[in-house]
């Protein structure tokens, strides 16, 4: 996908200018065409000359989306035209990157561009679902409660994500405090007694030794251990795009004892939350499922999902990849397979999305409550076996002077 300037002409004579994200010129030209504009002129816009899309600094915060769609509903449901809408959302939001966004897409929508359309032109800002769901709200004429549909959706896909990286980001940040306690130890604190026990005239305990020596080993060779470092950095950097990496560092994930167990839940609260949104706003299934793929961004999750495509383009059930799968448990299998049979699947991925959100965080309360101790004690083993190695030669000193 790459993003394209383009001028045309509506049938009344207005002229317009814009931007959509397509694979090809006569991709646009065929949307344009859609939208009743005679394109004159497209060209694909530069990647580098179009690189701020993607800056982080640009990105906007789910609070203040969701707070614009709520609010943009709003006005929608109080029968504002879309233009007026949009000029008021921009000039009540807080997020600059939002406001300009919504600025440019008032413009377009003013010139006749559909706002879904208009939305397209801003893909760091509006993302790909966002986009999709506002274009079924336009065919069917309910923007107004799909936008609120998608702002309790955000919500609660926020909140799991919060909740993820808040079990996550605890043993990590002590790990690294860890981490440097015992460096700093072992480089500055333990070369200090080495001397003193040089010049001692009886055999040390072996856990000093230990503990000398690797004080020793970190000083002489501490810029080896931090080029490693850097060089399988850089390396994951480098193949991380690949996908048969991505494939196996994502199934690494899911395999990780207890913490894979809260990411597949993560990932399958995130999956049916979406795909239920998706078709409870008529998004066509296959569709859906492709938007799906570029949103959960899990390789053993999206090899399925493909799968599943491909069996519904041979008029095979949806779920027929999905059930054995270990990724799957027979929960989402069971209660999607009810709803392809009675045509509630929508509801029946949104109870699946339910559940699994309330499992995660039920799962990531237990996590914290399980790793804090843990953490606390394997801290205070490795920082008082330093101790210990420094301390009983000390006290053997002492005791050949009395």
């Amino acid at each position: 996908m790459g993003m394209f300037a383009y001028q045309g002409q509506r049938l009344s004579g207005e002229k317009v200018i814009g931007k959509l994200e397509a694979t090809s010129v006569q991709e646009v030209r065929v949307q344009l065409k859609e939208q009743g504009i005679v394109a004159f002129q497209v060209e694909p816009i530069n990647a580098l000359l179009n690189k701020e899309l993607d800056l982080g600094f640009q990105k906007v915060k789910t609070q203040d989306f969701v707070l614009f769609l709520r609010q943009y509903s709003t006005l929608l449901k109080a029968g504002i035209p879309i233009v007026q809408a949009t000029t008021i959302s921009a000039e009540q939001t807080t997020s600059k990157p939002l406001r300009v966004a919504l600025k440019e897409v008032a413009e377009q929508v003013n010139s006749g561009i559909a706002l879904s359309g208009a939305a397209k032109g801003h893909p760091a800002i509006f993302p790909e679902l966002f986009t999709n769901m506002v274009y079924a709200g336009e065919m069917g004429g309910n923007l107004d409660e799909i936008l609120e549909r998608l702002a309790d959706d955000y919500e609660k896909q926020h909140r799991t994500k919060q909740k993820i990286t808040a079990a996550m980001t605890y043993p990590l940040v002590v790990s690294v405090f860890a981490f440097g306690v015992v460096v700093f130890l072992l480089m500055v604190v333990v070369p200090m007694f080495a001397n003193m026990f040089a010049n001692m005239d009886q055999d040390l305990p072996i856990i000093t030794v230990i503990v000398m020596e690797a004080g020793q080993l970190i000083g002489r060779f501490w810029w080896l251990l931090l080029g490693m470092f850097v060089i399988l950095f850089a390396m994951f950097a480098i193949v991380k795009n690949d996908p048969k990496v991505r494939f196996y560092s994502d199934r690494f994930l899911l395999k990780i004892p207890v913490i894979g167990k809260l990411v597949q839940k993560a990932l399958l609260a995130r999956m049916t939350r979406i795909l239920s949104s998706l078709f409870s706003s008529s998004v066509p299934v296959l569709q859906a499922l492709e938007i799906v793929e570029r949103i959960v961004k899990n390789e053993v999750v999206n090899q399925v999902l493909k799968d599943s495509r491909l069996y519904l383009e041979k008029g095979e059930s949806l779920t027929a990849p999905m059930k054995g799968h270990w990724v799957f448990p027979p929960l989402v299998t069971q209660l999607m397979t009810v709803g392809e049979k009675t045509g509630t699947l929508d509801v029946m991925l949104g109870k699946i999305a339910d559940y699994y959100e309330a499992e995660v965080e039920t799962g990531t309360d237990q996590l914290k409550a399980f790793i804090e101790p843990v953490m606390i004690v394997a801290l205070a083993v490795i920082v008082g076996t330093i101790v210990m190695a420094i301390m009983v030669p000390m006290f053997s000193l002492f005791q050949n002077f009395n």
